[in-house]
């Protein structure tokens, strides 16, 4: 078996065994791309690294290879021996029930992707991936609130519910605001399978994942100076813009014809 064919345990185990440090869930994946340890990664191979190490310690209990050192960040138990000094005093006993998904409610999320790399029409494709080399997702059924920009100047906050994300946005480029925006940034609520596909609106949401959640949007979105980090972890779930591919073809189309 090639060692891009290895499963994702193995090949977790692998970055976190050279590693002199405890790692978050979202290095450990990119460490994982970076070397090329996976062929396949899927359209979110950080929540598949969480998922696997989670699974492990809540399922495995003290067989597990793994101990959660902070939220979000696990190390394998065998190096606590050999480098104590890289680990946080008492972090072995942070309990292994903490959820990690603290982000249930923001699911996936876009910053200041450019109007200009969709092709618009009444459901475009809004293609976003969540790590070089990761399957490109497509937003467009997604919904939760939006920002529109001139620039860097927030020049209409808008949400989508009754009509998914693409949709609504598609609408900004026929009504009054069609010519004063050129940037957008998206927070979705839907859940995003590791297939890529979205998924379905849960029945409620808990206070506690609430709260958080509103005060990570309001951070990301207005970008205050005396917050000094943004949403805890949301970077975990951003994903950057991928230009839809029609367009590309059409400039391609373009080019040839002017030749």
């Amino acid at each position: 078996m090639s060692v891009t064919d290895k499963k994702w345990r193995a090949v977790i185990d692998e970055v976190l065994a050279e590693s002199s440090m405890p790692l978050h869930y979202t290095d450990i994946a990119e460490r994982i791309v970076e070397r090329k340890l996976r062929i396949n990664l899927g359209a979110t191979p950080a929540a598949t690294v969480n998922a696997q190490i989670s699974r492990s310690i809540k399922h495995e209990g003290s067989d597990s290879p793994y101990v959660r050192v902070d939220r979000g960040v696990f190390a394998l138990k065998s190096m606590i021996g050999e480098t104590p000094a890289a680990f946080p005093q008492g972090s072995e006993n942070v309990s292994a029930e903490v959820d990690e998904y603290q982000y249930d409610i923001i699911t996936s999320f876009g910053m200041f992707w450019r109007r200009d790399n969709v092709e618009w029409n009444a459901m475009p494709k809004l293609y976003g991936v969540q790590q070089i080399g990761a399957d490109s997702v497509d937003f467009c059924r997604q919904i939760g609130i939006y920002l529109l920009y001139d620039g860097r100047e927030v020049i209409y906050v808008g949400r989508s519910t009754d009509r998914p994300l693409g949709r609504r946005l598609y609408e900004h480029t026929t009504d009054r605001m069609a010519t004063r925006w050129d940037r957008f940034s998206w927070f979705g609520l839907l859940p995003v399978s590791e297939t890529g596909s979205i998924g379905v609106m849960p029945v409620t949401y808990p206070a506690e994942k609430l709260i958080p959640a509103l005060e990570a949007i309001l951070i990301e979105a207005l970008e205050p100076r005396q917050n000094r980090k943004r949403g805890d972890d949301l970077a975990a779930v951003e994903y950057s813009q991928k230009t839809d591919p029609d367009i590309d073809k059409r400039k391609a189309k373009a080019l040839i014809d002017r030749i």
